[in-house]
């Protein structure tokens, strides 16, 4: 039987959906990259996570960090191009803010971006990645649960 996950994917960001990673773009140039939450579900406890060095430069899809889990050493790849500008810090000392907050506190690092149109072409962003990332847990014995509708509340004044 498969699991229910209740999980969400925030709809600004980019996913490179075969590797479960993020990028949220900045008006700045810098894009702040981490794990999903379902990749954090597929491959369990962090318990330690060790980022490239800033000056770094990556290509989409290159090694931006090394964790470890309970039984493996795993590469985390980076959603977007570009260069090492930043690292989270508070991962050294907590590894566990990637379970808790994987989008905010958890992200792994910061890069300053070289080649985000060529990079668009394998993100899935928006109203794509839902189904995208149903697909993917399905693939792995995994269901999302489908979050509640929100309940609309008439504007006053309009007609019943």
């Amino acid at each position: 039987m498969a699991t229910e996950l209740q999980l969400t994917h925030p709809a600004d960001l980019y996913y490179l959906m075969e590797h479960q990673v993020w990028a949220r773009v900045h008006a700045d140039g810098t894009a702040t990259v981490g794990i999903t939450e379902l990749g954090i579900v597929l491959s369990g406890e962090i318990y330690m996570c060790r980022p490239k060095r800033v000056g770094t430069a990556l290509q989409q899809g290159q090694t931006v960090a090394v964790v470890e889990l309970s039984k493996s050493i795993v590469p985390v790849k980076t959603a977007v191009s570009g260069e090492v500008v930043q690292v989270n810090e508070a991962l050294e000392q907590r590894p566990g803010l990637v379970h808790l907050d994987p989008y905010g506190e958890g992200w792994i690092a910061r890069l300053r971006l070289s080649g985000l149109d060529a990079d668009r072409a394998a993100l899935l962003h928006g109203a794509e990645v839902a189904l995208a990332m149903a697909d993917h847990a399905r693939a792995f014995g995994h269901v999302l649960a489908q979050p509640e509708a929100p309940i609309q509340t008439p504007t006053p004044g309009e007609g019943a």
